[in-house]
């Protein structure tokens, strides 16, 4: 039995190579475009902090009153534990948060903001609130309407497992 993605991956990417299809038509390649270079927009702005990207977004994932679970993080931010381990102890290292026993789940642990963490998600927020109004002076309200709706779409197609339904019940 072979592995369909691989593929489909490789039929995609002839597709590109040999000209059948024109990446500035493809919605997957649009996509992963504009989020590479919004990616490295904020990680540009997030090492004139010492921070990365993913640091930000923790930080404006975490509750800022009363902290978030670790185990709820991963899952709020559609994240692997792994990875999401890794970003922690980084921040943690760094002063932006602290590990509190969970006091309903002793075998949990709280993640907390710290004074330093707290400053870092207002620049976070900032920089995001920033992006988000630049664009809106560029694009209508009927346009962003017409992005929303459409990334809804994607997303509820893609939940819905409605892409490959008819690949997938054939095999």
């Amino acid at each position: 039995m072979h592995n369909f993605s691989a593929v489909y991956y490789a039929r995609i990417v002839n597709l590109y190579i040999f000209g059948t299809m024109d990446k500035d038509k493809s919605i997957d390649h649009q996509l992963r475009a504009t989020w590479q270079a919004v990616a490295k927009m904020y990680n540009e702005q997030a090492a004139n902090y010492g921070s990365t990207m993913a640091m930000a977004f923790v930080l404006l994932t975490i509750d800022n009153q009363n902290g978030t679970p670790s185990t709820s993080l991963g899952p709020l931010m559609g994240m692997e534990p792994t990875s999401l381990s890794r970003i922690l102890k980084s921040m943690e290292d760094k002063g932006a948060i602290s590990r509190e026993k969970n006091p309903d789940d002793g075998r949990s642990v709280i993640i907390k903001l710290t004074d330093y963490g707290l400053e870092m998600r207002e620049f976070s927020k900032n920089h995001v609130y920033q992006f988000n109004n630049v664009v809106r002076d560029y694009v209508t309200e009927k346009e962003l309407e017409s992005f929303f709706k459409v990334t809804s779409t994607i997303n509820k197609l893609i939940a819905d497992k409605d892409i490959y339904k008819s690949v997938n019940q054939d095999k």
